[in-house]
């Protein structure tokens, strides 16, 4: 004993006492040989039998069985006993053996909840047990067949038995029965097939972008309708064809001797078929078993087999087969006739030998000496042969059982040739000599295992790993989801719609920006609003949309897009969205009338610029980007208002093949910059020149009269139009011969004009100037005219202000409005849109009644609140100049033509006059713009009132004049 191989290390885990003989050491040591070998091969298992070369020690041989169990089970390794005791009953051999493997298909046999990693499954085990129940019913025993087959008796007969059975099996869940305790277990195995189910539910949710527990309720609630479905009384459970005993089932070569009457080809995306080859091939399979012999045994082996290289397969999702390294052991006390066990082993063999496929089962069996020779020859019980001890055999047992292992293995092959009828290859018979077995002293006992390590699978794949990378997972996601709902305006918990996004917005928050293309309305993002702007705006939204839908619904390949972009929202510190709302209602009006009337259909997308337009280089990336993707989108209409931004926009727009026309950005350098730039805004030079006629006439009022220019700071803003009025301005005032007092510039802080002390300056010094060119917007024209009231230098001195063409967003009192002009000042300012001259020649008005809903009778006229701005009209007749050279000859243009026709556009009957780009240079400003001069005043009653000066329709080229100007 001192010899022994020290490979092995001679511990006791557990507690366990050891081997209390030289053959259990010995043999012990050979299985854990294979176990250590089964951690990196899959090594062919034998079927171990051990029995003693004198009878006298055959209940030695059982106690050593148990023993072997017993380190086994200390061990970690999954095992079973198969009960070997004698039974009542048939007294079939077959039958017997058949037996013994019933209750292997519970896990609990095989170590349960206490094993390492998972306990087993045995859904073959358990098809082929449910179809023996089915089988071996009472109720079936009256509908077997009973004509010969192939009679016309006996095909109805045997579809009457196949219904039947089918019955019994639906009755059955196509499972074994068993006790009730068990039942949500197996509800819980059948669940586990609909959870990709429930997972696709979900992710299928995800799609549409809802909010993450309306994905999880979906998922979840698939599942449970799923196993609602499945648990029908009397009902096959669903999708059975997906079940992997099913596949085996259907699959198998080891069954087509069954299968003899039809074919069970199977495709497993044709459920209906699916369902017929199952049927089919249960009620063959379940013949045989019914004429007994050798093929349900074997068929409880195979499907043993298979389960159990399932249950060790490494390529699983899983990787259980890395995870379990020990193979699965049964254990048969004393095999013989009597208990079927000497029938269990030979088809055991049989099997292996047929299928010639490796399984991990590792069979340790005791034997009575007297029985051993059943196992050498045939079933008849003949004596055995004598087997030959070659010289070179060793000795010693140890040597001698590698030796035996070494030479089975080497000679399995040709063992199992048909020819070699005498013997069972599988089984490596091991006889123990008196000597081995004789008990040792207790302190010699020992216990040998295999080096033992976590496998590397169970750390990295793991329920533990899984949780963790689940978690980390799971925080990824949130994180993500959190991230793009901060980022776009919508998203849901991994998806999002990436033509719009969230962008601060001026005085805190974030506003919504890009192209609306998907669900996203910019209405829905809004916080307040004036006048019930937010609510016409989100109206407005919903009627273009349900246009395009008409459109995409009815006439899919007849139709273009137009893009309009505007400032579709408001900051906290103004938040008035009068020029957004005005000109997408101008647009609307322009879509309702073109697809009423034309055969090309126009859909418009709206895009938003942001809060005046502060995110339009943003909003230009997001409409070229989706030009990429659809080639019906034919130009820009929009970006209205003159930003630091604006010619970035205009060139990425430039670059999309996109034309752009705009009712409103009067910017004199875009059209001479860029040759896809088209306006219907009179330029700021040419508002300067035509306000110069009104300076001229003020300058001959005073000997020396001074002027000032009152310009925005545009240090910390993007503001452009300041600027360019403020230089237009000045030029014009020293062309007129005023003495220009040195410009000032005011600050924006809040959205607030910083004002007072400028109008302390400008009415305190020593020249108070008597006209005064304020660069600035419309909404710091209030705060101007109230400190100049209050200042003693200005408040009782004429002052005329002149600005540009943003105050004609202004709604004086006259005008049904909120702003108004101080005591003594006079406001004169131009517009963009002539409305009263081209009013008696267009049907803008009329069309405006008809489709904007919340206009009354009466309530669409040129002077009307909704229209005297000259937004509404310049936003429609952009939109119409775009949409005829997009659909020109009645035809759909591509983006390149709509680009090119565009400069032969030229249409009458507009709500501004006659749109005319016919003279409009590649490079260089137009001419025939609407223009008007507007003047503002207080009136004795003390409100204030606006009047028309002069003005020039759209069309027209012919330069106002002094006279037409006069201010009286």
């Amino acid at each position: 004993m001192h010899d022994r191989d020290q490979s092995f290390p001679q511990d006791c885990p557990g507690g366990h006492p050891g081997m209390s003989t030289e053959a259990g050491i010995d043999v012990q040591r050979q299985l854990e040989s294979l176990v250590q070998d089964f951690r990196t091969s899959d090594p062919p298992m034998p079927v171990i039998v051990l029995h003693a070369e004198d009878p006298a020690d055959d209940d030695r041989v059982v106690e050593l069985v148990d023993e072997l169990r017993e380190g086994q089970q200390r061990h970690g390794t999954r095992l079973a006993v198969a009960p070997t005791e004698p039974q009542p009953g048939d007294h079939d051999p077959t039958a017997r053996a058949a037996r013994l493997l019933r209750d292997l298909g519970d896990s609990r046999k095989w170590g349960g909840r206490s094993a390492a990693y998972r306990p087993y499954s045995f859904p073959r085990l358990g098809l082929v047990r449910a179809l023996q129940e089915a089988t071996d019913d009472p109720e079936m025993r009256e509908h077997w067949p009973t004509a010969p087959a192939g009679t016309p008796d006996g095909n109805a007969q045997r579809e009457q038995a196949q219904t039947h059975l089918l019955r019994i099996l639906a009755r059955q869940r196509w499972r074994p029965r068993r006790p009730s305790r068990r039942h949500p277990q197996m509800l819980l195995n059948d669940v586990q097939q609909f959870l990709p189910m429930g997972v696709l539910g979900a992710f299928t949710a995800l799609l549409t972008r809802p909010e993450w527990y309306i994905a999880v309720l979906a998922g979840i609630g698939l599942m449970i309708l799923l196993a609602a479905l499945n648990h029908v009384p009397g009902r096959a459970p669903l999708f059975l064809w997906l079940r992997r005993e099913s596949r085996w089932f259907l699959t198998t070569t080891f069954l087509q001797s069954a299968a003899r009457r039809r074919s069970t080809s199977v495709r497993l995306l044709r459920p209906v078929r699916s369902w017929r080859a199952i049927a089919a091939r249960a009620y063959d399979v379940a013949e045989a078993m019914r004429e007994g012999g050798p093929f349900p045994l074997q068929l409880y082996v195979l499907a043993l087999f298979e389960d159990l290289r399932d249950n060790h397969r490494r390529g699983s999702w899983d990787l259980r087969g890395f995870k379990r390294t020990r193979p699965p052991v049964l254990f048969l006390r004393r095999i013989g006739r009597e208990n079927g066990g000497i029938e269990l082993i030979r088809a055991v063999s049989d099997v292996r030998s047929r299928r010639s496929e490796l399984d991990p089962l590792l069979i340790v069996a005791g034997v009575a000496a007297d029985d051993a020779a059943l196992l050498d020859r045939g079933a008849d019980g003949d004596p055995p042969a004598v087997r030959p001890r070659p010289p070179s055999q060793p000795s010693r047992l140890p040597q001698r059982l590698r030796h035996w292992y070494d030479e089975w293995a080497g000679n399995l092959r040709a063992d199992q040739s048909p020819s070699r009828t005498n013997a069972l290859p599988w089984v490596l018979r091991i006889p123990l000599p008196p000597d081995d077995l004789v008990q040792l002293r207790q302190a010699d006992w020992r216990c040998v295992r295999a080096r033992h390590r976590p496998p590397l699978a169970r750390v990295v794949w793991s329920v533990h790993s899984l949780l963790l990378v689940l978690a980390l997972a799971a925080t990824a996601g949130v994180v993500h989801s959190r991230e793009l709902h901060r980022t776009y305006c919508s998203a849901g918990l991994l998806t999002a719609d990436r033509d719009t996004e969230r962008r601060p917005a001026p005085g805190g928050g974030t506003e919504c920006v890009g192209i609306a293309v998907g669900g996203v309305r910019f209405g829905a993002h809004l916080r307040g609003g004036a006048d019930g702007e937010v609510e016409r705006l989100r109206e407005l939204e919903e009627l273009v949309l349900a246009e395009n839908a008409e459109v995409l619904r009815d006439h899919p390949r007849a139709h273009v897009t137009v893009v309009y972009a505007g400032p579709l929202s408001s900051s906290s510190a103004d938040p008035s969205l009068v020029k957004g709302a005005e000109e997408l209602a101008g647009v609307y009006l322009a879509q309702r009338v073109v697809n009423e009337n034309y055969t090309v259909k126009l859909r418009v997308l709206l895009a938003n610029g942001g809060a005046d337009m502060g995110h339009q280089r943003v909003t230009a990336d997001a409409i070229a980007e989706y030009a990429d993707r659809d080639p019906t989108v034919v130009g820009v209409v929009g970006f209205g208002r003159d930003l630091q931004s604006s010619p970035d926009a205009t060139r990425r727009l430039h670059e999309a093949g996109l034309p752009i026309v705009s009712g409103t950005n009067s910017a004199t350098y875009l059209p001479e910059e860029f040759s896809n730039w088209f306006s219907l805004a009179a330029p700021d030079e040419h508002q300067a020149k035509a306000l110069g006629l009104i300076a001229r006439q003020l300058r001959t009022r005073e000997k020396a009269p001074h002027a000032l220019v009152l310009a925005r700071d545009i240090k910390e803003s993007q503001d452009r139009y300041t600027s360019e009025q403020a230089a237009y301005g000045g030029e014009m005032l020293k062309r007129e011969g005023f003495r220009l007092l040195p410009s000032q510039s005011y600050r924006v802080a809040n959205g607030k004009p910083e004002l007072r002390l400028h109008a302390e300056s400008i009415c305190r010094g020593e020249r108070v100037p008597s006209v005064i060119y304020f660069a600035g917007r419309v909404e710091d024209i209030g705060p101007l005219m109230t400190q100049l009231s209050t200042e003693p230098g200005c408040a009782n001195r004429e002052i005329s202000i002149l600005t540009g063409d943003d105050l004609s967003k202004a709604r004086f009192s006259g005008t049904g409005g909120r702003d108004g002009v101080a005591p003594r000042i006079t406001l004169y300012h131009a517009a963009l849109a002539e409305l009263k001259e081209a009013a008696s020649g267009t049907a803008f008005y009329e069309d405006a009644a008809k489709h904007l809903p919340w206009l009354e009778d009466g309530e669409a006229t040129y002077d009307a609140a909704d229209f005297a701005s000259g937004q509404t009209a310049l936003a429609h007749d952009a939109t119409r100049a775009l949409y005829w050279a997009a659909s020109l000859g009645d035809v759909r243009q591509s983006r390149a033509a709509t680009w090119v026709n565009l400069r032969s556009v030229r249409l009458d009957g507009m709500a501004t006059g006659t749109i005319d780009f016919t003279d409009a240079p590649l490079y260089g400003e137009r001419h025939g713009h609407s223009i008007v001069l507007k003047r503002v005043r207080r009136t004795a009653e003390g409100v204030s009132e606006a009047e028309v000066l002069c003005s020039r329709p759209a069309g027209s080229t012919e330069p106002l004049d002094v006279g037409e100007c006069a201010i009286g």
